[in-house]
């Protein structure tokens, strides 16, 4: 039995995976409210363990609370600069962020009260948190195919931003995520067209069996 989306379907979900980018150029246009709850809706239908549905997204429509989230990017700018030492002044050139040109801000957070979820956490907890980055995945993909663009930053004090969130605690901020219209998209990942970083090839990333064997092995 064939479960398989037809050809074109097929492509489709490629291509989207293979154009997503991380944007940080953004036009100021504000965003539809039905496609603001299409990529809400993305997100929500990823999986998480335990079906505990970790995710909280906390919209900013406050001007002054993202000038002073954009604030706390900026001072991790500047000590993220510091701690790359060499390479300080080549990161300091780099556009790391939209998040005051953008049209729709987001904070996606971890709920608080995780430790009652015990199911496929009890010896990875961390689980919690893949969950919201599948969520996050969700949201980056349908946004490329709806054409908005997308960035995810981290760049900023986890407690700092709680806080000025008013999280409760155990909450924990993951991501600033900046979502607009573009101009265009990049042809290749920023950081790579910038020269910071390239892509590794992917069979130096694949194991046969056991840590860092990457020969096939075969039964004799």
């Amino acid at each position: 039995m064939n479960h398989a989306y037809s050809a074109a379907d097929i492509a489709s979900i490629y291509k989207v995976i293979g154009e997503r980018r991380d944007i940080r150029h953004f036009l100021p246009d504000a965003l539809a409210p039905a496609l603001m709850t299409r990529l809400l809706q993305a997100a929500h239908l990823a999986p998480s363990v335990g079906f505990m549905q970790p995710w909280r997204f906390l919209r900013i429509s406050d001007p002054a609370l993202r000038t002073a989230m954009h604030a706390l990017v900026e001072q991790e700018r500047i000590l993220t600069a510091q701690a790359l030492q060499q390479r300080e002044d080549e990161f300091m050139r780099l556009k790391v962020e939209g998040v005051r040109e953008c049209g729709e801000l987001l904070v996606a957070a971890l709920m608080d009260r995780r430790e009652e979820h015990v199911f496929g956490r009890r010896t990875l907890p961390q689980m919690d948190l893949a969950s919201v980055a599948c969520a996050i995945q969700n949201m980056w993909l349908a946004a490329r195919a709806e054409g908005i663009g997308m960035g995810w930053v981290s760049l900023f004090d986890a407690e700092a931003l709680a806080t000025l969130l008013q999280m409760p605690p155990g909450a924990q901020p993951v991501a600033i995520i900046c979502l607009g219209q573009v101009r265009e998209f990049y042809p290749r990942p920023m950081l790579e067209q910038e020269g910071w970083a390239g892509r590794q090839a992917l069979d130096d990333l694949v194991f046969q069996n056991t840590w860092g064997n990457t020969r096939e092995q075969h039964d004799a």
